[in-house]
């Protein structure tokens, strides 16, 4: 299971989660809660006070402040709820993903070794022994020398029927016999046995994981003995845990989490902190229900368990389970990184605009956020120059008006604190999950590719193999002597299928024998078949592997050395599709390298599969996925799903994000191809000695890209519009007066009205497209309604395009602003809403004349802030005159083209 499908598993159980349980550990949402229900009651009292102290002058805004108050308590209960469930659904979904990664990296492991288990029991020299036919010369190093390759194993052991040990690569714990009756079981069964418990094979551990096999007879095909390997499981559990730890270092809860390995009875079977909880501890499990708090040991927790869905047919030891335990009370400490006072401005609002995908709650939250900003807006604008000038209910009045300005301020300021910590949680658990995601993927790979080189330095070990080459060499190598090796490649790579081609050949490179599974290989003749019969017809035998490799084979050092070709289409293939091939050199007994066997591994299939196992595929849209991919360090991708970038495209990562030093993991929210993304990369840095002090080197990077939507033109305008603010003056003393001026957005410019002129703002969302005739930059019709009923409807006007020739791009903060003037009413769409300030006169001067004053659309400048700030006064006189000139311009024209017609303005 992925990380998505497990946030698909979480966020299936929001109507079950219950919030009072989770808000006393989190301290931003109960920080936030509290401000919201200050907030509220704020409000309830500037209305009971207008209700009680100034009932007739208040009438026309007591209306606003029930809408604010009752749209605030809607508010106040959506927004604590989603910050608790993003929170828990976040930390739930993180954990889910660590216990899948725990128990999805074990079984790739473990089916490495049913396939080991299985060649190895087959190896004659080892059979011959066990049987009686040779002896033990060199048996013993001959073990040492698989075991060598093989770093997870700490022993290999050759048992016969009465339980005697023949053989052994443990010196340490030497073990005479055994009557475990795994030997029996293994006797009688065809495939292998896999065992987990305590067993004498074993003496001084207290548990072992053994893949038994058993061996059969050279001549006769019976039953001779047992062969055992013995899986490191503790050393593989520690490695699990600690590339786990890895991963997390400086996230929030990775040091306060214990991963566990479990069973299916709920015991632990590895523990990464055996002092936290220790083995055969029985420990509460969970698996897809609400989120709930877990108690073990005295200690309240949240947990999540993952089981494994197999790999390759292989499903894993019966009922293990990957687990983490986090302790609630450790579960949210932090949580909020500040994320966004990292991010690009640009970005962090692009992003928003497309909230209502990534989180639908937090869309939501910002459109009933949008919402009581008008509503405070209006009310500003309704209040705007009723200054009663004597008595005391004016005066009262007055301290209503007061209050109503300094709470919408307030208001605005916790709204977009509160979405920015919603968000911020939000963005957190995207930037981990992808990171998680990139880290598992490149686990994966090496992992897999570090089974590849043991597997061409083991097999080389067969002594069938360097035994043809001395034939070749000497030129007296049989038909059959072919048939019979490329039989036993064909039993090898039935064992190993993640390969599309093994090969055995000569010091000169030329191909002597190759295995005959797979699909007919160019060049076969008609008829040709996969078999023993026709091997000899094969079209690789004869053919030569590339000069390059053969040079490095030739020089391979050791029986400890391999080569592996650059990343290329391979010769010993007809698909032209690039992979490595993994080689080791065949030698004589006395290390003279005869030439080398080449495995062709199915880069295109297995490293496709890596990629389709671990992504997330419960994405609404294909192109909301999530695209994973692995990259070189130049950027060139080895495999992808992304249709965009095909193997063999080079993807436009950022320079650090390629050099990222190995092991290390970035991510970060950015524009990647034109859409909002998510990018989260992390370079390979190896397994055991495979890629970290074997000699080999070959950097890959895992990514993971989570697109969020388009990139928004407008988002730059949108950040410049949320960061303005105006100082306004304080209310008028001693006769001074102000000018108070509704404020609002027309993209990024800041423009004004005389508030006195202003009716309300209205939602642009609600803009019917009502044809006006041919009137210019009329975009349709708006209604109006007082107390429920419809009082009219407004033509509206696009002003952006009245005043810049560009229509305005609708927005969801798009609102329209209605004004009035002599009798006369019409819409303005602008880009967004800001507030009424008070001016003194003497901020306000003259826009410079570029034709009669009557005319001019913007009629005055207001230096605000200081002077630092400039705002467009505009005249409703103008604007009125303009339209109105334009609208009768048009009909006229009409007329004209079409004489006879009547047309009403």
């Amino acid at each position: 299971m992925t990380t998505s499908s497990h946030n698909a598993a979480a966020s299936s159980a929001v109507p079950q989660l219950h919030t009072d349980a989770f808000i006393p550990y989190m301290r931003n949402v109960t920080r936030c809660e509290a401000s919201l229900r200050e907030l509220n009651l704020m409000w309830r009292l500037i209305e009971s006070s207008a209700k009680m102290n100034c009932p007739q002058e208040a009438h026309a805004i007591l209306p606003m402040m029930a809408a604010t108050r009752a749209g605030f308590e809607q508010l106040e209960q959506d927004l604590v709820h989603s910050m608790v469930h993003q929170s828990v659904t976040g930390v739930m979904a993180a954990l889910a993903t660590q216990a899948q990664n725990v128990i999805d990296t074990l079984v790739r492991n473990l089916y490495e070794r049913t396939a080991d288990v299985g060649f190895l029991a087959t190896d004659s020299m080892l059979c011959r022994y066990v049987a009686g036919l040779a002896d033990g010369v060199g048996v013993q190093e001959r073990l040492r020398a698989y075991r060598s390759k093989y770093t997870v194993y700490n022993e290999i052991l050759l048992v016969g029927l009465d339980g005697t040990v023949l053989a052994q690569t443990d010196g340490d714990s030497p073990v005479e016999g055994s009557q475990d009756p795994l030997l029996a079981h293994t006797l009688q069964s065809s495939s292998y046995v896999e065992t987990f418990r305590a067993t004498d094979l074993r003496p001084h551990q207290t548990h072992a994981l053994i893949y038994s096999q058993r061996m059969l007879h050279p001549q006769t095909g019976e039953p001779i003995g047992v062969l055992c390997l013995s899986f490191d499981f503790d050393g593989e559990m520690r490695g699990i845990f600690g590339a786990r730890a890895a991963g997390l270092q400086g996230s929030n809860n990775g040091v306060r989490s214990v991963g566990l390995l479990v069973n299916g009875s709920g015991q632990v079977l590895a523990s990464s902190d055996p002092h936290w909880i220790g083995a055969d501890s029985p420990v509460p499990t969970y698996h897809n229900s609400a989120p709930s708090l877990h108690i073990h040991a005295g200690r309240t927790y949240l947990v999540q368990t993952a089981a494994s869905a197999g790999y390759q047919g292989y499903p894993g030891p019966d009922g293990w389970q990957g687990q983490i335990m986090i302790p609630v009370e450790q579960a949210f400490a932090n949580q909020s990184q500040h994320l966004l006072e990292q991010l690009d401005p640009y970005v962090a609002q692009g992003l928003l605009a497309h909230a209502h995908r990534f989180c639908p709650p937090l869309h939501a939250i910002i459109t009933a956020a949008d919402t009581i900003r008008r509503v405070v807006w209006n009310g500003q604008v309704m209040t705007a120059g009723d200054t009663p000038d004597n008595g005391s209910d004016g005066t009262r009045l007055q301290a209503v008006l007061e209050q109503i300005g300094e709470t919408g301020a307030r208001t605005n300021e916790v709204f977009t604190q509160s979405i920015r910590a919603l968000y911020d949680t939000v963005l957190n658990a995207a930037l981990r999950d992808n990171t998680l995601l990139s880290r598992l993927l490149v686990d994966l790979l090496d992992r897999n590719l570090y089974e590849r080189a043991n597997d061409c330095r083991w097999w080389a070990l067969t002594p069938q193999l360097p035994a043809l080459l001395l034939a070749v060499q000497r030129d007296q190598a049989t038909d059959t002597q072919v048939q019979q090796v490329c039989a036993q490649l064909s039993h090898i790579h039935s064992l190993y299928t993640v390969y599309s081609q093994l090969v055995v050949y000569d010091r000169s490179g030329r191909i002597v024998a190759t295995s005959l599974r797979g699909e007919t290989p160019a060049g076969a003749p008609a008829g040709w078949q996969n078999t023993t019969d026709d091997v000899l017809q094969h079209p690789l035998l004869g053919q030569s592997i590339e000069a390059d490799t053969l040079t490095q084979v030739l020089a391979l050092s050791s029986p400890q050395a391999y080569h592996v070709s650059p990343w290329r289409p391979s010769a010993l293939e007809s698909s032209q599709a690039p992979t490595y091939a993994y080689h080791a050199a065949l030698r004589s007994d006395d290390g003279q390298v005869l030439g080398g066997i080449g495995l062709v591994f199915n880069a295109e299939r297995e490293l496709q599969s890596m990629l389709d196992s671990a992504a997330p595929h419960n994405a609404a849209t294909a192109d909301s996925a999530t695209r994973v991919l692995y990259l070189d360090r130049l950027g060139q991708v080895l495999a992808s799903t992304d249709t965009a970038q095909p193997v063999g495209s080079r993807m436009p990562l950022p320079v650090d994000l390629l050099q990222l030093p190995a092991g290390q993991s970035a991510a970060r929210a950015m524009v990647h191809a034109g859409q909002y993304c998510i990018v989260a990369a992390t370079a390979g840095s190896g397994y055991r000695e495979f890629k970290r002090s074997d000699g080999y080197r070959e950097e890959v990077l895992a990514v993971a890209v989570q697109p969020f939507g388009a990139e928004q033109e407008d988002a730059i305008a949108a950040v410049r519009r949320r960061s303005t603010c105006i100082d306004s003056m304080a209310p008028a003393q001693g006769g001074q007066q102000l000018r108070e001026m509704a404020t609002f957005f027309v993209g990024s410019s800041l423009m004004a009205l005389d508030a006195a002129c202003v009716l309300e703002a209205l939602p642009a969302a609600a803009i019917a497209p009502v044809s006006a005739g041919r009137i210019p930059h009329c975009v349709g019709t708006m209604a109006r309604r007082s107390r429920g009923a419809l009082t009219g409807y407004v033509w509206v006007f696009d002003l952006n395009a009245l005043l810049h020739g560009k229509p305005t791009r609708v927005t969801a903060q798009s609102q329209v602003v209605v004004l009035e003037h002599a009798g006369r009413r019409l819409g303005l769409l602008v880009s967004d809403l800001q507030g009424v300030a008070r001016f003194a006169d003497s901020q306000v001067i003259p826009a410079p004349a570029m034709a009669p004053s009557q005319h001019r659309l913007v009629d005055a400048l207001v230096k605000a802030n200081g002077g630092s700030l400039l705002i467009q006064c505009l005249s409703a006189a103008a604007l009125l005159h303009t339209l109105q000139g334009q609208a009768s311009a048009t009909a006229a024209a009409d007329a004209h083209r079409h004489p006879g017609r009547e047309e009403n303005a």
